[in-house]
């Protein structure tokens, strides 16, 4: 609840009323000042002071000065006569309350109708500004355009003028450099129509020897001479790398060979062709029909094309295990797995498609701690997969049969060890099944291609 104010002083004349409220150390800015004809109001958190007015005022003409710690208000009074108090002496609050609530509804009245009417002031300059700013553009467009028809007309009577000069030249020189003209016009007997021929004929002629007249001279022949400064590196003897510097420059015109050989095969390409996401999908829809080796090539012009995309690399190492080239599986999977990084949860799912892949050609080719290492990798990054979990059961599986074959071997003198002796009848029989089980471990992971 606020503090109210009550060391405040007025003084008065017969037109106005001085009222002085102390604001004791607040700011300026948070000093709130409400005004109408019959309610003052002075709110400076946490204290306040209000005056219900003994007479109406003029709240147009009133002011208020804030500074040095006080509030001065003056407001001119509507009837000049001296006031008896400066506040009505009635101790009924529901009239304080409806002089409070008839106060603030001017006020917000007040405030509207300033509000509506800097708006239209603004929409009003606004306005003129654009009119005037349209004017000027319009009297500059005619500026110009009067400039272009001057213009126009000078261009026009310069090009009558050169045109009658040349009927001029052509009336003087006509009849000294045309005397086969002159000739036929005496022969008689020669018809008006040979007369019209060979006039033209001088014409032309005529006109022939004025262009030649105005060809420039022809331009000098000459060689120019060009010698290149021979590339030396500019590091001491001492510290000298000319051999890794030479490696490295041999290197880069390798490179630039490739990339132009490149470009020389592709000149035959559509421009779809040359986008790698067009041959993406291309390469997913072949997968999907069957068609492993047109997936490969697909994804192989990608690569060429773009070799930052680790689902190119991803998709190809699945179709290479269709095919059953394991080793480039494995290459693939391994590029895939080097370009997603940094390991975050966005490409998680796309490093887990690239690990099981990897570890699906070790498998096959019976490197089951290699396979298993990237299974448990795949699993540690989902391990809510089943079909994960049942695969990196069958591969220990598989590891411990082996790892009991190889017990049995060691017993046998090196002599007589034959591969008849590496396992029993059981265990054949469970390796054999594991080996079928393992050639299913990655047909999961085949259907669905990495797309991003």
């Amino acid at each position: 609840m606020p503090l109210l104010v009550t060391d405040y002083c007025w003084t008065q004349t017969e037109s106005t009323v001085h009222i002085s409220v102390p604001l004791k150390g607040a700011k300026v800015g948070k000093v709130d000042i409400l005004s109408t004809d019959e309610y003052l109001k002075v709110h400076f958190p946490p204290y306040l002071f209000e005056a219900f007015l003994f007479e109406p005022v003029d709240d147009v003409r009133s002011t208020a000065k804030v500074g040095n710690g006080v509030a001065v208000i003056s407001l001119p009074k509507r009837t000049n006569k001296v006031w008896d108090h400066l506040m009505i002496t009635t101790n009924d609050k529901e009239k304080k309350k409806e002089v409070r609530e008839r106060a603030l509804l001017k006020y917000q009245e007040k405030l509207s109708l300033e509000s509506t009417s800097k708006a239209e002031k603004e929409h009003t300059e606004k306005k003129y500004a654009l009119e005037t700013m349209m004017k000027h553009e319009q009297e500059e467009r005619d500026r110009i355009q009067k400039i272009k028809d001057t213009e126009r007309e000078k261009t026009t009577a310069e090009l009558a003028a050169w045109r009658l000069r040349q009927k001029e030249e052509l009336k003087v020189q006509s009849p000294r450099d045309s005397p086969n003209q002159m000739t036929a016009k005496q022969e008689p007997g020669c018809s008006d129509g040979g007369k019209v021929k060979l006039d033209q004929r001088g014409n032309r002629e005529a006109k022939s020897k004025i262009k030649q007249v105005d060809l420039p001279a022809p331009r000098l022949v000459g060689n120019i001479q060009v010698s290149f400064t021979p590339r030396v590196f500019p590091t001491a003897l001492r510290e000298s790398r000319v051999p890794e510097e030479e490696e490295w420059l041999k290197k880069q015109a390798e490179a630039r060979r490739a990339v132009y050989a490149d470009v020389e095969e592709l000149e035959d390409l559509k421009e779809e062709e040359r986008n790698p996401d067009w041959l993406k999908d291309k390469g997913d829809k072949c997968f999907a029909a069957g068609d492993y080796l047109g997936a490969v090539n697909a994804y192989n012009l990608a690569i060429r094309l773009n070799r930052k995309i680790p689902a190119l690399y991803s998709n190809r190492a699945a179709c290479h295990l269709r095919l059953r080239n394991l080793h480039k599986a494995i290459e693939d999977s391994s590029q895939a797995l080097d370009l997603l990084t940094p390991p975050v949860a966005a490409n998680a799912a796309a490093r887990i498609r690239a690990q099981v892949r990897r570890g699906s050609a070790f498998c096959q080719l019976q490197l089951y701690a290699e396979g298993l290492q990237d299974y448990q990798a795949a699993l540690k990054m989902d391990p809510s997969n089943k079909a994960l979990q049942a695969d990196v059961q069958r591969i220990r599986d598989m590891i411990q049969v082996i790892s009991r074959g190889r017990h049995h071997v060691s017993r046998f003198p090196q002599e007589h060890w034959s591969p008849k002796h590496h396992l029993n009848c059981t265990e054949k029989t469970e390796v054999s099944k594991l080996k079928q089980q393992t050639s299913l471990f990655f047909p999961t992971t085949l259907t669905k291609l990495t797309k991003t």
